[in-house]
């Protein structure tokens, strides 16, 4: 009787030591999962009603204007281009939400979208399971009239893409918008409405539902965490959840924690609201987001000079990852389903890329001897315990010379058998390319020098 005792007040106190309180001093104590940190490059897919006006302009000074994902609020706050191009296109008597019964995607295939993605080298997929507009892309009960499953596809969207992405042995997460533009209880006077007979409980269906490992909300710069109740989701999550042990969320959880509580920080389109990050250095886990165009919903107006090339796309991953981050990288398909051919094309793209220097990217860290010249050089650099890798984003000319380096032993260029000659010197390294052309050249953008050292 003693012995039944004394374990299971061994089995309590386990417990009670890996469980988190409702304050940020607590939950931030959680370490995000290690599979996160060696995943390095996801797909970011925003998908929705407003696929099918599909518009937003293409030219202007700031990015956030062009995003097609906030055609409805845009009209509801009289933008002068959003209002004018759906008055001429679908008449002043057209609402947004008559869109939906248009959001048929009726040429969706969740296995053949996973088998994308797996080709791209992505290791993890976030879905916008809601966005601002408050459409819910699973048969939500607390959107109970404006969901895919009762309007357009009529379809459980989501739950059909985590089943693709999860049979590929890929990570699946959802995106979930902290506000919605339309719902009547989404205001000050019913804040708190909104998030117990909302926000709350919906968040909960969507992670015990579908098990997802990425939580990523946004639209969180209304409210603060306190009146969001975000710490007391957290807490449910990290204790509670069929994912506690798993799950990864990130740090828009009210508008003073970004960049400062929750899991890994963000940036977007290297910004951090308005404040440029890309030569920042950050110390704690962190990821970009960002379209290969413009926007993160679908526009149809966007041409070749708005999407990254493939070059460009592998390059963004290999800048984020050298600077000890995560690319999650963006597509926005179309209303009927199908991913928009340039998008597949610079995703392949960087598969085949990935399939030769991958050991480069993933499970790595940041070096802490990376000069702060690495975009200007188009030299980026990443390490693991055993190797340090010198990636070139354009074929160098000159010998690479690489400071603060000792006792370098072999030098290979991943992907290729040609001989490396290297001359090591002190701290310096210095490496010459070797006589390389289309014949023999392992890539075709940006090329990997591996070095072992003692």
């Amino acid at each position: 009787m003693k012995r039944r005792l004394v374990f299971g007040v061994l089995i309590v106190c386990t417990t009670m030591a890996f469980s988190y309180e409702a304050n940020w001093e607590s939950l931030d104590k959680r370490p995000i999962p290690e599979w996160w940190q060696k995943a390095k490059f996801g797909i970011f897919i925003h998908w929705g009603v407003y696929a099918v006006p599909a518009y937003a302009p293409t030219e202007g000074k700031h990015v956030y204007a062009k995003y097609a994902e906030h055609y409805d609020n845009r009209l509801r706050t009289k933008n002068e281009a959003f209002v004018e191009f759906h008055n001429r296109v679908y008449g002043d008597k057209k609402t947004y939400s008559d869109f939906a019964n248009d959001f048929k995607a009726e040429h969706f295939d969740p296995a053949k979208w996973a088998e994308l993605f797996k080709k791209a080298g992505a290791k993890y997929v976030v879905l916008t399971s809601k966005h601002h507009d408050g459409f819910a892309l699973f048969p939500s009960k607390y959107s109970p009239r404006w969901n895919s499953s009762i309007l357009g596809p009529h379809r459980d969207l989501a739950g059909d893409l985590s089943k693709a992405v999860k049979d590929a042995g890929l990570h699946m997460g959802f995106y979930y918008s902290l506000l919605e533009w339309g719902n009547p209880l989404y205001s000050k006077e019913t804040i708190d409405r909104w998030v117990n007979e909302v926000n709350m409980p919906q968040m909960k269906e969507l992670v015990t539902r579908y098990k997802p490992e990425i939580i990523w909300t946004d639209g969180e710069w209304d409210y603060s965490d306190d009146k969001l109740r975000s710490v007391d989701f957290l807490q449910w999550l990290y204790n509670e959840s069929p994912v506690k042990d798993t799950v990864v969320v990130n740090d828009r959880w009210g508008k003073k924690t970004r960049g400062k509580h929750g899991g890994h920080h963000t940036t977007e389109y290297d910004l951090i609201h308005s404040t440029n990050s890309s030569d920042m250095k950050f110390a704690h886990p962190w990821e970009e987001c960002r379209g290969i165009g413009s926007s993160f919903g679908y526009n149809r107006f966007e041409t070749t000079k708005n999407y990254m090339s493939s070059a460009q796309c592998i390059e963004s991953l290999i800048e984020k990852v050298s600077r000890g981050g995560n690319l999650l990288l963006n597509i926005g398909p179309q209303a009927n389903g199908l991913i928009p051919v340039i998008m597949q094309e610079r995703l392949l793209d960087m598969g085949k890329w990935l399939d030769v220097n991958g050991e480069a990217i993933y499970g790595t860290t940041a070096w802490e001897h990376r000069p702060a010249t690495m975009r200007k050089d188009k030299i980026y650099y990443t390490k693991k315990p055993d190797a340090l890798y010198v990636i070139c984003t354009t074929w160098p000319q000159t010998p690479v010379i690489v400071e603060n380096l000792k006792n370098a032993q072999s030098v290979t260029l991943l992907g290729s058998d040609l001989k490396i000659d290297f001359k090591a010197e002190g701290n310096k390294l210095t490496i010459t390319p070797p006589p390389i052309n289309p014949g023999n050249m392992p890539c075709k953008h940006a090329w990997t020098f591996k070095i072992i050292s003692k």
